[in-house]
């Protein structure tokens, strides 16, 4: 494996384009990149220009490992042979087509590694953000729609299920610096409802207070931030766990597209963090 160059990564973006949706996520992270975004992410191939996997390693939040891989077996080699990631400790092996789960559990074992499965999601994209809904300019002013800023992080950072330390801030904070986002904010100027973009271009972090729920404000921010992330030239899609019925109704009612037979796939290696151990 070899890191790719700023020549080569412009030829990539172009390339993931032909294996959508599976290589969207890692194409997200090349697309960011390609735009001079803060990132903290090196991209690897096997091969170049005749690739068969891509990786992408980031220490943005910890050590995250996102993967497209054309031949499972080709991923599988280089997961078991290679010292491209670093076994010895905690990583987050994140987005993988769960299709790949016996490969990846038999890699886990190989390596001497117990394997949690985080979260498995479904992938939602959006082809035609033309059909999205006016902004409902009666329920929410105008004016009270803008963008998060940094004096937003510790609030946004509470909320986030996935947050709520030190390494939580610090993604949270990169995100609203580099990334589009959008919020409804009350009378007092206060954020009451956001969400933001990830560093591989997918929407996400959804949330309301409980006390601003039920007044359409979801709706609203995914309606307004897709609208901002096409004119930006972004992809516009999502993960939602397979569990959380709400979010897929409310981006399902949006025009956003579940991907039919594809599930995406959080692992955490070498966690001390109690999960789903399935290795």
């Amino acid at each position: 494996m070899r890191v790719l160059t700023a020549e080569e990564l412009v030829s990539a973006e172009k390339a993931l384009k032909d294996y959508f949706p599976k290589s969207l996520k890692v194409y997200g992270h090349i697309f960011s990149i390609n735009r001079c975004k803060s990132h903290t992410t090196e991209v690897l191939v096997d091969s170049w220009p005749d690739f068969k996997t891509i990786i992408c390693r980031s220490s943005l939040k910890g050590y995250r490992v996102d993967a497209f891989t054309k031949d499972e077996d080709n991923l599988r080699t280089i997961l078991k042979d290679t010292d491209v990631l670093n076994w010895s400790g905690f990583f987050l092996l994140g987005g993988v087509d769960f299709c790949h789960l016996n490969m990846v559990k038999e890699v886990a074992a190989y390596r001497n590694a117990p394997l949690y499965l985080a979260a498995k999601c479904f992938m939602m994209m959006l082809e035609n953000p033309d059909h999205l809904p006016k902004l409902p300019v009666d329920r929410v002013s105008g004016s009270r729609i803008t963008s998060l800023n940094v004096s937003h992080v510790d609030l946004v950072n509470k909320a986030w299920k996935f947050g709520g330390d030190e390494s939580g801030a610090r993604i949270i904070q990169t995100l609203i610096l580099n990334f589009p986002s959008c919020c409804i904010v009350d009378e007092s100027g206060k954020p009451v409802s956001w969400i933001l973009t990830y560093e591989y271009c997918a929407m996400g972090i959804l949330y309301t207070s409980p006390e601003h729920r039920g007044k359409g404000y979801a709706k609203t921010l995914v309606t307004a931030a897709a609208k901002s992330l096409q004119q930006q030239g972004y992809p516009i899609y999502c993960f939602i766990e397979e569990d959380n019925e709400q979010s897929y109704r409310l981006f399902k009612d949006l025009g956003f597209k579940e991907v039919p037979d594809y599930r995406a796939a959080w692992f955490r290696l070498n966690d001390d963090i109690p999960n789903k151990l399935i290795s």
